[in-house]
């Protein structure tokens, strides 16, 4: 039996190239990028390079990439940072309540510590509406933190708008682009983007590296203390394979970029019109033109998550139910909670399906075939 991956938002497998290139880096370049001696430099260069495609990769510059473990340390360090840096100018915080919880948990505890956090609502789409924003933009308010496509039903937030929003306004605009990075046009400077994040393992690179970007001029106070690296912004050995290998993943996934939305985007189309031929009941949880091309969130009406999760693993289909950080868990998915409220179905019979590396037209069809046997089991009488 066939072993069909389409939960690829939740973490992807490392492009062939990726993997080549952090062998050979593992093999060669072992010096430390401190040391002044040639392994030393050598080491030195090849972060160097990384962070130059990487800024280039957004419309920034290289002294304003920060290189992370990833997503969640990314979205840590702009919170925290910010919160530490700036609460003389006030301690109001604005988010969404559809955030990753990187973004969440790390809200709720400023509020333990006396910031006010305003969580917006999204409409059934998953998307903000900007006169609420501008309603609950204060004199005080320090940060707006607003993630840039949402990792369970793919909604892309009005970036660009938001950006222009606070140009004239105190408040620094931090967004988590680990989701959109290396599939949507992301320019920073064009944006009015003050801080993003982006993490390596969702682009088919390695897990346990990523990157914030800091705009130039910005305060930030470091999480990690110890020796000097990255400007003494963020102490500790760089990891020099796997920032390696990130770059070549973000190069493979920007020049590919197109490419991958057209073919995603076609994926989506044949899932559904499987379903559709099969007389599946179901509804998309978010819009079909605004939301990330590989994600696609579906509503399945008389099944539930489990149920539904199982009977796909036993058909070789590995699928989720939204945020892997939060796997296992019998919450409903806050997402969903904010789009639809908490006694709506959708919340318990919603399936997300993301596509990525090695998925085949051929592979979708047969999802959608084997996902309409499956529902129509579980909903027969």
């Amino acid at each position: 039996m066939e072993h069909i991956y389409v939960d690829h938002a939740a973490t992807s497998p490392m492009h062939p190239k990726v993997i080549e290139k952090m062998h050979e880096v593992m093999q060669q370049a072992y010096g430390n990028p401190s040391s002044i001696h040639t392994f030393g430099r050598q080491a030195r260069k090849i972060i160097d390079n990384a962070r130059n495609s990487l800024a280039a990769s957004i419309g920034a510059q290289e002294t304003e990439i920060i290189i992370t473990s990833g997503g969640t340390e990314a979205d840590n360090h702009a919170i925290f940072g910010v919160a530490d840096s700036y609460q003389h100018k006030g301690k109001h915080i604005i988010t969404t309540e559809i955030e990753h919880h990187a973004v969440l948990i790390a809200c709720q505890e400023l509020e333990k510590k006396g910031f006010d956090v305003t969580y917006l609502p999204v409409n059934e789409f998953g998307v903000i509406d900007l006169d609420v924003l501008k309603r609950e933009l204060r004199d005080d308010t320090i940060l707006v933190t607003i993630m840039y496509g949402n990792n369970e039903v793919g909604a892309i937030q009005p970036i660009t708008e938001i950006g222009e929003l606070l140009v004239n306004h105190q408040a620094l605009f931090h967004t988590d682009a680990v989701q959109a990075y290396g599939v949507e046009d992301i320019d920073v400077k064009k944006q009015h983007i003050n801080l993003l994040s982006v993490s390596s393992h969702k682009i088919n690179g390695p897990k346990g590296i990523g990157f914030l970007y800091l705009e130039n001029g910005i305060q930030l106070s470091p999480r990690l203390f110890g020796g000097e690296q990255e400007r003494k912004r963020r102490a500790g050995t760089e990891n020099v394979p796997a920032l390696a290998a990130f770059q070549l993943a973000a190069e493979i996934a920007i020049s590919e970029r197109l490419e991958k939305r057209q073919k995603y985007e076609a994926y989506k189309n044949i899932l559904v019109q499987i379903l559709k031929e099969h007389k599946i009941e179901f509804q998309q949880n978010g819009l079909v033109e605004n939301t990330l091309p590989h994600v696609l969130n579906l509503s399945f009406p008389g099944t539930n998550v489990e149920a539904l999760l199982v009977n796909l693993d036993l058909a070789g289909i590995a699928a989720s139910s939204g945020s892997a950080c939060t796997a296992g868990s019998i919450d409903p998915s806050h997402v969903l909670v904010s789009m639809y409220g908490e006694n709506s179905e959708r919340t318990k019979n919603s399936i997300r399906f993301s596509f990525g590396l090695y998925n085949t037209e051929e592979q979708i069809k047969h999802v959608g075939s084997e996902l309409s046997k499956i529902v129509q089991r579980l909903t027969a009488k």
